[in-house]
């Protein structure tokens, strides 16, 4: 298993290049404490997914807090601080996030890294990702880079008042095991993604109305 503990994380599996259908890529984003995790679970849920091997799961669930840029450390220094700001789009490494949701859809299994909000590193440790029909990719700014924005088939917002969000976050902050609560660094820096005027709306797209019977008919 290729180790994500480096500045880059090798995105494709070796079993990669056994042929499987392109899924259908959905990507999610929201404010912070929006309930994008929580939605895609729903989800995951009610198309019956979520008790299944995750080896054969026909949808899979992908963060993108997994994709966090490895820190120097400088920029530690100031994470633990509470002075590095996680919400902006240069925390992200976002070549490494288009390498792998591209080669998800072309159906390759892939390894993603996986990162520790506490230490503020990379672990060494990634999770593998296979195959699947349908692959959520959830997070507040997962339609800010365009290649990354042109590669989803349907884009949806969760929309969840501003104030619900915030008390929500504060919630997340007193355990700051969680993603979230350790993103937000107890508060010292705003939370710019739990605005109302979140500027990943403009990327949305009108779409039809897609009904779960029609979810659960190609997802047996």
């Amino acid at each position: 298993m290729a180790s994500a503990g480096g500045g880059d994380c090798e995105a494709a599996a070796p079993e990669a290049d056994r042929p499987h259908q392109r899924p259908f890529l959905i990507g999610v984003s929201g404010g912070t404490a929006s309930g994008k995790s929580t939605v895609c679970e729903k989800i995951m849920e009610l198309l019956g997914q979520n008790e299944v091997d995750h080896r054969q799961r026909k949808l899979v669930i992908l963060s993108q807090d997994r994709f966090y840029k490895v820190l120097t450390p400088e920029q530690k220094a100031k994470a633990l601080k509470g002075q590095y700001n996680f919400d902006h789009p240069d925390a992200f490494d976002n070549d490494l996030m288009h390498r792998t949701l591209k080669n998800i859809v072309e159906g390759k299994t892939v390894e993603v890294p996986t990162y520790d909000f506490v230490t503020h590193s990379r672990l060494a440790e990634t999770t593998v990702v296979y195959p699947a029909d349908v692959v959520l990719f959830e997070g507040i700014l997962v339609f800010y880079s365009q290649e990354v924005r042109d590669m989803f088939h349907l884009r949806l917002f969760v929309d969840t008042d501003s104030d619900v969000r915030l008390s929500r976050r504060d919630q997340e902050v007193c355990g700051c095991d969680h993603p979230s609560g350790g993103r937000q660094h107890g508060g010292h820096q705003p939370d710019r993604a739990a605005h109302p005027g979140h500027p990943e709306r403009r990327h949305l797209q009108v779409a039809p109305r897609v009904q779960w019977a029609e979810l659960q008919e190609d997802l047996p």
